[in-house]
């Protein structure tokens, strides 16, 4: 499988990326199953948050990597500071306590790539990335990045950290996919719009992509005339989408592969460094993935199916 580099770590990160929003506690053998099927085709980077599953998807990993000992040989990606009831929990105070819980949790003395799960608009970003600093310079993070952080805020906390002499950010984690988002799925989501896609090309910044292959859209199992999922109906049907749907059903055919495989092509072949958060549940999706993965569409394929071509 083919890797990217994120600044900050020794290893590098492969282009697929388990997600893990169903581990729980009470599926151990699906769990070591799936990882598993995931070893095999070459990953190396498992997905999780501090709110997944209620803090058992990280404790799973956690007693996952306990039983294989692998720790090393794995990148842990995973968030902290969601929102609460309360409202928004991007400060010092909740990052650490968050990070702190999910290291016990993953029974580990490092994440590898720490994110934060949301922003807060109404923090000044010099004193998130003095925090997050903070834990670095501990040992307890070896890089770390926004999840749902627009690139304007990535662009503004990292002019901070270079006029400070500090580390600044080195990864982001939005939702990108071939289907484009109507609007956010949950409130405080970051979709990667046309200038975004520019700015992540123009600075080579490396992108971890959640809801890759926009939940299933092009699986086969939506169309316009069926509505019966509101949160995919209200997320990605449009007219633009069930366009981008076809292109991708055409160029799928063309060259003998799935259109849900066209989908996950487009996420890892942008051109800067770009890898997708994947979930499947079986030993053939986790093939379909790899294979997936493994297509390299041209520059001119990627702006035929953002509609922004002529046809190919």
């Amino acid at each position: 499988m083919k890797h990217i580099h994120i600044k900050g770590l020794e290893k590098p990160v492969s282009k697929l990326v388990m997600g893990s929003d169903f581990f729980r506690l009470n599926n151990p053998h699906e769990v070591s199953e799936i990882l598993g099927h995931y070893l095999a085709i070459g990953g190396n980077t498992i997905d999780s948050a501090f709110i997944y599953c209620g803090g058992e998807s990280e404790q799973a990993i956690g007693i996952w990597l306990d039983e294989m000992g692998n720790r090393d040989e794995m990148n842990i990606f995973t968030k902290g500071a969601h929102h609460n009831e309360h409202g928004p929990r991007v400060n010092a105070e909740a990052i650490r306590s968050d990070l702190f819980t999910s290291l016990e949790r993953l029974r580990t003395d490092y994440i590898d790539l720490y994110a934060l799960h949301r922003d807060d608009l109404a923090t000044p970003v010099g004193a998130i990335v003095e925090a997050l600093n903070e834990h670095v310079e501990a040992g307890r993070i070896r890089a770390f990045g926004g999840s749902n952080w627009t690139h304007e805020r990535l662009q503004e906390a990292n002019a901070y950290a270079e006029k400070h002499g500090l580390i600044g950010f080195t990864f982001s984690s939005p939702n990108l996919s071939l289907a484009k988002a109507n609007e956010p799925f949950w409130a405080g989501c970051v979709s990667v719009d046309e200038q975004a896609l520019r700015w992540y090309e123009a600075q080579q910044f490396p992108l971890l992509s959640w809801s890759s292959q926009a939940r299933g859209f092009f699986s086969g199992r939506f169309s316009p005339e069926i509505r019966d999922n509101a949160d995919i109906v209200r997320v990605f049907y449009s007219d633009e989408n069930w366009t981008r749907l076809q292109r991708a059903q055409q160029l799928a055919q063309e060259k003998g592969v799935s259109t849900i495989q066209i989908a996950l092509a487009y996420v890892v072949s942008q051109p800067f460094p770009a890898c997708a958060l994947i979930g499947p549940r079986s030993e053939a999706e986790m093939l379909s993935c790899r294979d997936g993965a493994e297509l390299v569409l041209t520059a001119q394929e990627l702006a035929w199916l953002d509609l922004s071509a002529a046809i190919v």
